[in-house]
């Protein structure tokens, strides 16, 4: 998710009805944010939206007041341009028309290090009545599921750092994230033998093969090569492999830990299974 310089519609010039937008993010199927759920329908509920198969776009910004928004558009093309210019480092003026508006809630559900200038610092607005309560982040000094798919999304991004950490190991040990945000990931040797968690995941994974899991649960993007990413979720466990290599898993009991899964005479095989149902983006 990019944090975009140049990306604030209207002017800081009173007009406490104007959205100030400081980023956005992707809803679909094969792309959402996983602070807001294991899957797809799970994240759309999250926000109290139904999970339409084209999906949302997430743009979050602030009022002429400083009051922190999230804005639910259908113009999923829109900000994906948006997301893809800022990725690039190129402005992008991203001004949903009015139309395309689903919902706006209060507050954001993910972290913005952002502020508009000339508005006051970022806070949640005044309540109103039958409002729904303003959206926060999660707590970066807890670990539960939220804390567990943001983990995993980091282990995702730093893939090569993480595959290198086991290839410099050389026996058998891989690394934690340690005490503290999922974001920091600093190392901690952990044993690499599988937990009973471990086990319970590729167990469910495998099940997934059967019976087809709640759209998104699966996902699979591009990774360089023929091999694909995989992100997978389900109840207290997160993974992230890559096709013909290895995976790691979190665990919601084990708070803080990336847990090494290397190629096996079964692991393989199961990885281009998910693969081959997963979602992918368009």
């Amino acid at each position: 998710m990019g944090e975009p310089e140049s990306a604030v519609t209207g002017a800081a010039d009173g007009d406490d009805d104007a959205l100030f937008v400081l980023t956005a993010a992707l809803l679909t199927p094969a792309r959402f944010p996983t602070v807001l759920g294991d899957d797809y329908p799970a994240a759309c509920a999250a926000l109290g939206l139904e999970p339409y198969a084209e999906g949302y776009g997430l743009v979050l910004g602030q009022d002429g007041t400083g009051a922190r928004w999230t804005v639910i558009v259908d113009d999923v093309s829109l900000v994906a341009v948006a997301i893809s210019s800022w990725d690039c480092g190129m402005a992008y003026d991203l001004s949903p028309d009015e139309q395309s508006v689903v919902s706006a809630l209060p507050g954001w559900p993910l972290a913005v290090a952002a502020a508009a200038q000339g508005l006051p610092a970022p806070h949640d607005p005044e309540p109103e009545e039958g409002a729904p309560e303003p959206l926060t982040p999660p707590d970066e000094g807890a670990w539960g599921p939220a804390q567990r798919r943001l983990g995993a999304d980091v282990v995702a991004l730093q893939w090569a750092e993480w595959r290198g950490r086991m290839d410099s190991t050389g026996d058998g040990e891989a690394t934690g994230t340690g005490a503290g945000s999922p974001a920091s990931l600093d190392p901690a040797p952990v044993p690499a033998a599988p937990s009973d968690g471990v086990r319970r995941a590729l167990a469910e994974l495998d099940a997934y093969l059967e019976e087809a899991p709640p759209v998104g649960r699966v996902r699979s993007s591009f990774a360089g090569g023929d091999a694909r990413m995989l992100r997978a979720d389900g109840p207290g466990w997160s993974l992230v492999a890559r096709t013909g290599d290895m995976a790691f898993v979190l665990l919601d009991t084990e708070p803080n830990e990336v847990l090494p899964v290397t190629p096996g005479p079964k692991l393989p095989a199961l990885l281009e299974a998910l693969d081959a149902m997963a979602v992918r983006p368009s």
